[in-house]
């Protein structure tokens, strides 16, 4: 089942990129005891802000272990830094074979194939030949079309075999790039060290990709505001009641550049080179683990509204937001439940 309907606007108050936390503020651990006071602390990681909120503890060595091991996943996943793991598979010796990888690599690497496969190689994590070519931060110019049809000819998640840790390659020209799935596995893991801190109440916010530990201290579900993909970063289409989720999202508005009238954005076409054009502006995806809802609003978004609703629609416990270019709004089956009914009877719209 879809609704949809235009986009209406509204102006964010404190917010976390496109995240909005309405929060409880302080936790009353009972009578006589102390105020817990929520902490939190950013880092620049992964080529973005991560920041971690802690609302059921102050202990600062909790909230900085939590950066560490995001520091850590960096020196697995990166695709630029000499000295990550993923920058050794992409320049290992000509004519290597079977090769072994961590355990996270190779966790990673099956969600990765997966979702390759799931969609159909419209999602696929040998696109480094040509994402390489694309620059959204500094140069900001559309690289020369030989070049691009010359790293198409790499592309190919076929060509990659996993078999427990033992990743094999099929092709010398096959080069890995974990970017669009990375961060929700790194978050998946920060959550799951939060827990086994004894923490029950946290926001990791991993540029973007928000992860819900639990609720407020309320009891309360944690609200996400979603961000209007055209305007700032302070203004939403609305909010969501989180508990224990995901929020992910993927559009055009993120990394990109306005070339010659057309805007190119780094969701790219696997098939073609160049960024889609399909007429979306953006997908958010709802989910328990945020590595899903990484690959899942990547995946979504390429295959396009009809087919990425489909998608949805046959998976358990995974709801997605889709927004056209001209504001209209589609949600999967049960993905209206989240939104938060504002006072006066108005629906909150999402991104």
């Amino acid at each position: 089942m879809t609704a949809k309907h235009k986009a209406g606007k509204g102006k964010a108050g404190p917010a976390v990129f496109f995240c909005i936390l309405l929060l409880s503020g302080i936790l009353l651990s009972g009578c006589g005891k102390r105020v817990i006071q929520p902490v939190t602390k950013s880092a620049f990681l992964l080529n973005t802000f991560v920041t971690v909120t802690l609302y059921d503890s102050d202990d600062m060595d909790i909230l900085n272990g939590a950066l560490d091991l995001c520091r850590e996943y960096e020196m697995v996943f990166s695709r630029t830094r000499e000295d990550s793991e993923l920058y050794a598979i992409n320049h290992r010796p000509p004519k290597t074979q079977p090769m072994e990888v961590s355990d996270d690599m190779a966790a990673l690497l099956e969600k990765g194939l997966y979702y390759s496969e799931l969609s159909g190689g419209s999602f696929d994590i040998t696109i480094e030949p040509v994402s390489s070519l694309w620059d959204f931060t500094d140069e900001k110019k559309v690289p020369p079309k030989e070049e691009i049809e010359e790293g198409l000819e790499k592309v190919g998640y076929e060509n990659l075999k996993l078999e427990g840790n033992t990743l094999t390659f099929l092709s010398d020209d096959v080069a890995i790039d974990l970017g669009a799935i990375a961060k929700g596995y790194i978050a998946d893991r920060m959550k799951d060290y939060l827990k086994e801190e004894g923490i029950e109440s946290a926001i990791i916010n991993l540029g973007g990709n928000v992860l819900c530990l639990g609720k407020q201290t309320s009891g309360e579900p944690f609200r996400v505001g979603l961000r209007d993909p055209k305007g700032g970063a302070d203004e939403v289409l609305g909010s969501l009641a989180v508990d224990d989720l995901s929020v992910v999202s993927s559009g055009v508005y993120e990394r990109c550049f306005v070339e010659d009238g057309i805007n190119y954005h780094h969701l790219l076409d696997p098939s073609t080179g160049y960024p889609y054009q399909n007429g979306l502006e953006s997908v958010t995806i709802l989910s328990p683990l945020s590595v899903d809802g990484d690959g899942l609003s990547t995946t979504c978004f390429s295959l396009g509204l009809e087919k990425g609703m489909e998608l949805l629609d046959s998976l358990e416990d995974i709801y997605g937001i889709f927004m056209e270019t001209d504001g209209t709004l589609h949600y999967s089956q049960g993905a209206e439940q989240f939104l938060i009914q504002e006072a006066g009877g108005s629906q909150a719209a999402s991104e």
